[in-house]
């Protein structure tokens, strides 16, 4: 966790991204938590519900977040009283959540929180931008299953990515899928951006052999050019990589054709952690999971059940 924190150390803002429920997000938080320097302030919330001891979809058993004293914390009216930490209402935010408005506090004691934070990235930026003017040196989002917007810059600075057997009983399947994750995370930023195009992405690509894409980029999008021949040798941007909606076998024809994806700005990935335990009852051998991780990424990748993140 040291040499996460190292990397970290110049970062404002980081993410935590689950590839599934139990996932080990909880266990890399509180251990980042548990790294707070004495008299460092550091702001927290979520983009879903989290720290409940029971989930609230699965049913499976879940580690709560204890924070030191001090920590900020941005979360709904009604997980307040499930909160055992002397709290200080520092501000209302006017953000609303199916548990009621979301308030930041100040954790005068050390102590179980439960999370429910904003839903959407301009509500997170808000909270945020709160936390700093409040004192904080760096901000924790805890993410929610399949929020790749969290890899969006204008979210977080950086990125931790988090996979483990409970997303499939076949390993390969959890690499590979993981791998596909993280390749689009890490979409390298463009050094320029293409001219806004009208008309269709086909024409725009036959014309410049370049193009930027304001929304999402899918596979009905993208498919029948390839079938085509019309995507070959340019490169496709997009605006974040929240808007990729590509499978690995697409992104690898792409890559076969010589089209280059790129991203307009984006946050970093610093690691890949995996749990080699499911919450379902099978496990993978830790040693080969996390080998074979590593061959598919490339960037760290750290056994949340046995390594110092």
């Amino acid at each position: 966790m040291r040499t996460l924190m190292r990397e970290w150390d110049n970062l404002k803002t980081l993410s935590i991204v689950g590839m599934c429920k139990n996932a080990g997000k909880t266990t890399v938080l509180n251990r980042l938590l548990s790294l707070k320097a004495n008299g460092e302030v550091w702001g927290l919330t979520s983009i879903g519900r989290d720290g409940e001891s029971t989930d609230v979809v699965t049913g499976t058993e879940k580690p709560g977040i204890f924070v030191p004293e001090g920590t900020l914390i941005a979360t709904a009216k009604d997980m307040l009283k499930l909160c055992d930490v002397t709290q200080e209402i520092l501000e209302t935010t006017g953000i609303p959540t199916p548990l009621g408005e979301v308030v930041i506090l100040r954790a005068r004691s050390a102590g179980w929180v439960q999370l429910a934070g904003p839903s959407i990235v301009s509500q997170l930026r808000t909270v945020s931008d709160l936390f700093l003017e409040l004192g904080a040196k760096r901000t924790i989002i805890d993410g929610a299953l399949g929020r790749k917007s969290l890899g969006a810059r204008s979210v977080a600075e950086g990125v931790i990515l988090c996979t483990g057997a409970s997303y499939d009983m076949r390993m390969e399947k959890v690499v590979a899928d993981t791998a596909g994750v993280c390749r689009i995370l890490n979409l390298p930023k463009a050094k320029t951006l293409p001219t806004p195009h009208e008309g269709t992405l086909r024409d725009a690509f036959a014309q410049r052999h370049e193009a930027l894409i304001d929304g999402a980029l899918t596979e009905s999008a993208v498919t029948p050019l390839l079938k085509s021949g019309v995507l070959k040798d340019g490169r496709l941007v997009v605006r974040d990589p929240s808007k990729v909606l590509l499978g690995t076998e697409t992104l690898d024809r792409l890559r076969q054709r010589n089209v280059a994806l790129e991203t307009e700005d984006a946050a970093r990935t610093l690691c890949v952690t995996i749990n080699p335990v499911s919450a379902y009852g099978w496990r993978f051998d830790p040693k080969a999971f996390a080998e074979a991780m590593a061959a598919a990424t490339d960037v760290p990748v750290i056994n949340v059940k046995e390594a110092e993140l």
